[in-house]
């Protein structure tokens, strides 16, 4: 008998949420897969869902939150294995593509927080200053 493996395109193909999200590669575990769709901030074409074991299916979409940013996924195939991030960008569909962003201006240190090189540790007054110029 031949093995008959369906095809991950065909609209019949299915798989848990939680696992095609981690073999879409948006997520580093499986785990933060599940407490992202447990915590009911994942929705499956419009309606929140709570349960990590529902379906989908090609054709699907999925709206979450994920960096700051809320990601529209349009699902194209179903995963087989999770695969390089070459691999894992034909799964899907990005509906609203999350816009480059500037640096933050708060990875630089403030200007009170300088201070001049070789003058040693803070003090303890020193750093009740700092803390109270934050405040």
């Amino acid at each position: 008998m031949a093995d008959q493996t369906p095809d991950p395109t065909s609209p019949t193909a299915e798989m848990r949420i939680d696992k095609w999200l981690w073999a879409a590669r948006f997520f580093k575990t499986r785990g933060d897969a599940q407490r992202l769709v447990t915590s009911g901030r994942l929705r499956l074409d419009g309606e929140p869902m709570a349960k990590p074991h529902r379906q989908i299916r090609p054709g699907h979409v999925l709206t979450f939150p994920k960096a700051n940013d809320i990601r529209v996924i349009k699902v194209l195939a179903i995963a087989t294995r999770r695969g390089p991030a070459t691999e894992a960008a034909t799964l899907y569909e990005d509906l609203a593509p999350p816009e480059p962003r500037a640096r933050v201006a708060s990875d630089k240190p403030k200007p009170f927080e300088q201070r001049d090189p070789g003058s040693g540790r803070p003090t303890k007054r020193d750093r009740r200053q700092m803390e109270n110029l934050k405040f």
